[in-house]
């Protein structure tokens, strides 16, 4: 079973990834061990947050808006797979 951190604010995305979780056998975790992490983007200090969890080993997903295109920049320079909205399911279906 794979520990999954998830730190999202959009309750709509948070329900999206639950079940995606759910059916892929995952769990939310909020602790180590972790086997990945999905953050939303937007949020102040996320981009010390990947770094920090890169640092730690730990493969992060961030997602955010197609438009807000220097924040996807930014997380993927802090070491995470960044893409938009659009894209966060299929990114973690074929993750988990």
């Amino acid at each position: 079973m794979k520990r999954v951190l998830v730190e999202c604010r959009d309750l709509f995305f948070k329900g999206k990834i639950q079940a995606l979780l759910g059916a892929a056998g995952g769990a939310i975790a909020r602790e180590d061990p972790l086997d990945l992490a999905v953050l939303e983007l937007g949020k102040p200090g996320v981009d010390e947050r990947i770094r920090d969890l890169v640092r730690r080993g730990v493969p992060v997903v961030a997602f955010g808006s197609h438009v807000d295109v220097e924040a996807l920049r930014a997380a993927r320079n802090a070491g995470a797979r960044a893409v938009p909205n659009s894209e966060v399911e299929s990114t973690l279906r074929a993750l988990l």
